[in-house]
């Protein structure tokens, strides 16, 4: 369970004066629209908002969004990118994300984002957002890469560029006081703050800064490169294990994780990545809640395949009726049910957002 402290911050009133206020705890995240999440997602992020919807300030608000606009810096294609939100949308529901605490819907379905991302862009440094290393990973750039190196601005465009500039809008047009974030994204709410403090500077003291939460569990490697992390993307399935996969699936692709030629285990992140992935993976699941380097010392005398065991029916139990779950919101009632909780959701977040942008609008004279 996370420890979050009540923020005080100056809010207009209607007269135009700013007020201190006391304001109810706020939070917001987002995820990517691509189709069913993988494990290193459920890990990371969906863990993370399964924990902080049983907060128990009943004024704490929670706002959770399938950021569909952020997928479009790559190409789409329209028809699949409509349902592969709706499998996404599916599989948190699937893994007991309730619309009755948390709002849940498509980041397009607030035009607020994209309002408040231009009025951000409008005071946003370049030469803070070139030393970004988001848009240079999708490239498949070093992160030293500079605008001035050969080649990169005519392969860089203007909406990757500027990826930290909606993320950082998706976040203050909220208000939110925490955002759960991965490692990677810790650069991101940086930024994000830095918005914050420009506009501040600019037009009086209305946006406020965010603070970050992070998660105690390491990233999930791929189950074939472990030196790299797990992603859907990667063309050999038995790499990604996705949170619908059935038990004989989650079984076959454990068993033929890639470790190593001592038959042992030890927690070694650098020397031995495969055996420390799936000590990293066990630990998620683990119900005395040992950490990775625990588990290896009671698992000293144990060999590989005893482990692979292990992780295997760990991962099955922790995962058990997210399929079914998964493939009933999808067929029942020609999944009817989804599209209510997104339009509902966005409801509540139009007009969540639209009382920060109603002191937006005034307090830069629009």
């Amino acid at each position: 369970m996370y420890s979050l402290r009540r923020t005080t911050i100056r809010v207009l009133s209607p007269g135009g004066r700013c007020t201190i206020s006391t304001a109810p705890r706020v939070i917001f995240s987002g995820i990517q629209p691509t189709g069913t999440p993988h494990l290193g997602n459920f890990a990371g992020a969906i863990r993370q908002w399964l924990n902080l919807q049983h907060d128990p300030d009943e004024k704490c608000r929670r706002f959770f969004s399938v950021v569909d606009l952020h997928a479009i810096t790559s190409p789409q294609h329209g028809q699949q990118l409509r349902q592969r939100k709706r499998e996404t949308l599916a599989a948190l529901l699937a893994t007991g994300l309730d619309p009755s605490k948390s709002a849940l819907f498509y980041q397009s379905s607030v035009p607020a984002h994209t309002e408040l991302m231009w009025i951000l862009s409008c005071i946003a440094s370049t030469g803070y957002l070139s030393r970004m290393t988001q848009w240079k990973s999708k490239l498949g750039l070093s992160p030293d890469t500079t605008l001035q190196d050969g080649g990169v601005k005519a392969s860089l465009k203007l909406g990757l560029f500027s990826y930290p500039v909606l993320q950082a809008a998706d976040i203050l047009v909220h208000r939110a006081t925490h955002v759960p974030v991965g490692d990677d994204q810790r650069q991101h709410l940086e930024f994000a703050r830095e918005c914050v403090t420009n506009f501040n500077h600019a037009y009086g003291p209305h946006l406020r800064s965010p603070q970050t939460i992070t998660s105690s569990s390491r990233r999930i490697m791929s189950l074939q490169q472990p030196t790299k992390k797990m992603s859907k993307s990667d063309v050999d399935s038995k790499s990604h294990i996705l949170i619908t996969d059935t038990p004989e699936e989650i079984r076959r692709k454990v068993m033929a994780a890639l470790t190593d030629s001592v038959n042992s285990v030890s927690y070694d992140p650098e020397a031995r990545p495969g055996v420390s992935n799936l000590l990293d993976i066990l630990s998620i699941f683990d119900s005395s809640g040992r950490d990775p380097a625990q588990l290896a010392e009671d698992l000293l005398n144990r060999s590989l395949m005893d482990l692979k065991q292990l992780v295997a029916d760990a991962v099955i139990t922790g995962l058990q009726g997210i399929r079914e779950r998964f493939i009933d919101f999808l067929s029942a009632d020609e999944g009817r049910y989804i599209d209510w909780v997104e339009a509902e959701g966005a409801r509540k977040a139009r007009e969540n957002a639209e009382e920060t942008m109603a002191i937006v609008r005034q307090a830069i004279g629009l």
